[in-house]
């Protein structure tokens, strides 16, 4: 007889790995962040360029990136009902895909930097820098996009231990090399300011990429050799991919306007958006863990056709997420006034940031329910549901409460209002379609 929930040990055991391997890459722009915003020259300029040039590769990243979940999706059902051959082609041609599109990406974006961070309402020396320092940050696509879908092979395979190695090492490079390339090392490395920490990731990025394609090779039953018969399965991954592609466009969507208000406002708001926008990552990351836990034991229980065991993996994981969230509240409470000073020095920066930072910490648990739910649904291949409920919590929710508080003078906390008003809509959205169509299978 089956245990009839997925015990604590188990989930842990992907949650865990994955929790460390989520924040590598929020904190290698945290690091960036950091760092830039202390150096002597221009700090406030060079930190906003760092904030939105930020943001935008994670909305890049994000939407391409989304293979990986499709794929952990499948590899996952597969994995469940003992069918692992039936994807073994797949796998190398998404991998082939991921790498392609990452290339198209870089093209059409790193030679037209300068036009779309004027879409940002940059200008000036912001623009100048964020141009540059993204034409740099641009040269890892391919090896961030080639990187995430292996982790998404890894996740499908109930391993998110091998994809934790790979992100923290990562993030330990992209620290030591920050300070040594940022700041320099006298008669050794002249400092280098942005162009430094744009070098910094990109290589931190490529050691990824290296750990990833060893596990790859060494740990899985796949390969690199692309069939020229088309699997099956690609037609379904494409098919999510494309709804997941859509539901991050929209996820992106909000963050651009965000960020395009708060550098209308001037550059001591979008400098103090930046820290808060990338420590709200950072706590999305951190609680994103469970849900990729989610995602790769939901997959796997689909596959089974264990409904039961399902609907008490959600009931648990929501549980840890939100003591996790709760922990993260507690923790930035005691420290509020020290955290911003970890970013900036400057007090005008400080204080929009202190104002407003409570609202970030607020809305956690909120965050987690959706987040948790937003995994499971993944890993039960809910693509176009999920792509329904962003564009809806976007363009009905996050949308027009930004311009109606924007009206009314709210600035920054008009954007993290819009922000709370968002994940509500996702978290009610998910947990009202999970209990009507799982749990009565269940």
């Amino acid at each position: 007889m089956k245990e009839a929930k997925i015990n604590f040990k188990e989930i842990n055991q992907l949650a865990v790995p994955a929790i460390i391997a989520g924040i590598a890459e929020p904190l290698i722009s945290l690091t960036d962040i950091a760092v830039i915003g202390n150096v002597d020259k221009n700090p406030v300029e060079a930190l906003a360029a760092a904030g939105i040039v930020g943001s935008f590769l994670s909305a890049i990243v994000w939407i391409v990136a989304q293979t990986k979940t499709a794929i952990s999706a499948i590899v996952s059902q597969h994995f469940g009902g003992n069918r692992l051959h039936a994807v073994k082609t797949l796998v190398p041609q998404a991998l082939a895909f991921n790498f392609l599109f990452s290339l198209v990406i870089y093209f059409s974006t790193a030679f037209l930097a300068e036009q779309i961070f004027s879409l940002y309402n940059a200008d000036g020396l912001i623009l100048q820098y964020t141009a540059f320092y993204y034409q740099i940050r641009a040269i890892g696509y391919p090896l961030t996009l080639v990187t995430f879908a292996i982790f998404g092979v890894f996740r499908g395979m109930q391993n998110t231990l091998w994809a934790m190695k790979c992100s923290l090492t990562g993030a330990c490079v992209n620290i030591a090399l920050d300070y040594l390339l940022v700041y320099g090392v006298e008669g050794v490395i002249p400092p280098m300011h942005l162009e430094g920490a744009g070098y910094a990731s990109v290589i931190a990025q490529f050691v990824m990429l290296v750990m990833a394609l060893y596990f790859y090779v060494k740990k899985t039953p796949f390969n690199f050799k692309i069939s020229p018969r088309i699997n099956p399965q690609m037609k379904r991954l494409l098919l999510m991919s494309a709804n997941l592609f859509i539901r991050t466009a929209a996820l992106n969507f909000a963050i651009y306007l965000a960020n395009a208000y708060a550098t209308d406002y001037g550059k001591n708001y979008i400098a103090a958006q930046s820290i808060l926008m990338n420590i709200w990552l950072f706590f999305s990351f951190f609680i994103d863990g469970y849900a990729n836990a989610g995602n790769a034991i939901s997959g796997r229980l689909l596959g089974a056709k264990d409904y039961k065991r399902l609907w008490f993996l959600s009931i648990d994981i929501c549980k840890y997420a939100i003591v996790i969230a709760l922990i993260l509240i507690v923790v930035c409470g005691v420290f509020y006034d020290q955290i911003g000073l970890l970013f900036n020095k400057e007090q005008a920066v400080l204080a929009l940031f202190s104002s407003v930072f409570w609202v970030v910490l607020l809305m956690q648990p909120v965050n987690a329910v959706a987040f948790m739910f937003d995994g499971i649904f993944k890993g039960l291949g809910e693509a176009k549901y999920l792509r329904n409920v962003l564009l809806a919590a976007t363009f009905l929710g996050f949308t027009p409460t930004l311009l109606i508080f924007d009206y009314f003078g709210f600035k920054l906390y008009a954007i993290w209002i819009a922000f709370f008003v968002w994940m509500l809509v996702r978290s009610l959205a998910l947990v009202i379609k999970f209990r009507r169509k799982y749990v009565n299978d269940a």
